[in-house]
């Protein structure tokens, strides 16, 4: 630990049945902090594939208009091997459908207008990203690992109810 250097420790395991959801609202709140005093922030996890992807997924859904799949493509710009997993892809649409309006709001009352640029910025590189046809795997590509990337879950595609 280093000094003079502020720590958001959340245990968590990437699993399916991880409740990642539970930590949404103190990621925002601690990245937005951040941002708004002009400092770093380093959002991470054991490969930087899901769980940090997945907060990261969050915050941009809240400070943005984007849906869960435009803020996986928006990360995905600068970090190709984005890829949460199943459960956490479930918990993202979820938020989408659920959460992200009062989460939105929440934000707005606890700070006021929000000097960043955040939703121009995420634009532009989601625009960047489309034109370059990189929202699909390329055939070929170097990844992180042999495992294809999965595509994002279409909303219900599965139920925990047996």
């Amino acid at each position: 630990i280093l000094q003079g250097v502020k720590y958001l420790c959340i245990p968590a395991a990437d699993s399916p049945s991880q409740n990642l959801t539970r930590h949404f609202k103190e990621s925002i709140k601690f990245i937005h902090e951040c941002r708004l005093r002009g400092e770093g922030c380093l959002v991470h996890c054991l490969a930087g594939v899901s769980r940090s992807v997945t907060l990261v997924i969050a915050y941009i859904m809240t400070v943005t208009d984007f849906g869960w799949e435009d803020a996986l493509h928006t990360v995905r710009a600068g970090r190709s091997c984005a890829n949460p997993n199943l459960g956490f892809q479930r918990q993202l649409q979820e938020f989408e459908k659920h959460e992200v309006h009062q989460y939105r709001q929440w934000l707005k009352e606890e700070y006021g207008e929000s000097p960043l640029r955040d939703a121009e910025e995420a634009k532009n590189i989601l625009g960047k990203y489309k034109e370059q046809g990189r929202m699909d795997p390329q055939p070929g590509a170097r990844r992180w690992s042999n495992f294809p990337a999965l595509p994002p879950l279409a909303y219900n595609n599965y139920t925990t109810e047996t």
